[in-house]
């Protein structure tokens, strides 16, 4: 229902490069770990102890921060066959009503990602069921920023800032990377799917988006395999 996703501005253009950048290192990472941990199991008898820690950590990433890209380059599946029986102007309104109830359940998420991170993060979770009505009271034993991964290593770069902004005074030093800086991606994944479905409703709106999801997949790979037989 849309076409491909062309940034219109320079801004538009270098924050593109940055999300596919950030996505292709991520997968890269992944390949990277566990081809270097295959290597070193069979071939050195060895291993890295924290790569599939790692490893399901850049994929949670990779899962978090793609769902808002998606939504950006409408690269989600969903059936428009009734869809594609309306007229353009109804196509359009049901269109902004999907939107709206995206909205909905992403806002829900966002207080549920914030909730979760925020205790690791030595910060307050909201109060209120399900939209937030303030901050809880929290209590120092609330507090989990010391809280650290399993197996990963503290990249040393990151020591004095993380022990500086979560570590307790009277903690031991860190030894492990703390929890706090893996799930960071779960209230910045749901922020970006906020902000990019507030951005497709604007397209909608503004005539230049039709909805969500990708235009006849299989139809355009069809068409694009007949056309490379032609020439």
């Amino acid at each position: 229902m849309s076409g491909a996703y062309r940034p219109r501005t320079a801004l538009g253009r270098a924050v593109h490069a940055v999300e596919e950048t950030v996505i292709a290192l991520l997968l890269g990472l992944m390949v990277l770990v566990t081809f270097v941990n295959v290597v070193l199991r069979y071939v050195f008898n060895a291993s890295l102890v924290w790569s599939l820690e790692l490893t399901l950590i850049l994929f949670a990433w990779l899962v978090l921060f793609g769902i808002a890209y998606g939504f950006k380059i409408t690269m989600h599946l969903g059936v428009d066959a009734i869809l594609n029986l309306l007229s353009s102007r109804a196509q359009r309104m049901l269109s902004l009503v999907a939107v709206a109830i995206c909205l909905v359940y992403a806002a829900l998420m966002m207080k549920g990602a914030w909730d979760y991170w925020a205790p690791f993060a030595n910060l307050a979770p909201t109060t209120g069921h399900w939209f937030p009505t303030g901050f809880e009271e929290m209590k120092p034993w609330d507090y989990r920023g010391y809280v650290p991964t399993e197996r990963i290593p503290l990249p040393e770069f990151l020591r004095v800032p993380l022990e500086y902004l979560f570590l307790p005074e009277g903690e031991d030093p860190y030894e492990k990377l703390p929890i706090v800086v893996p799930y960071a991606i779960i209230p910045f994944g749901v922020a970006m799917m906020l902000f990019r479905l507030v951005e497709a409703a604007f397209r909608i709106i503004t005539g230049r988006q039709q909805g969500l999801i990708v235009s006849h997949e299989a139809e355009d790979a069809v068409e694009d395999a007949a056309r490379e037989k032609d020439a």
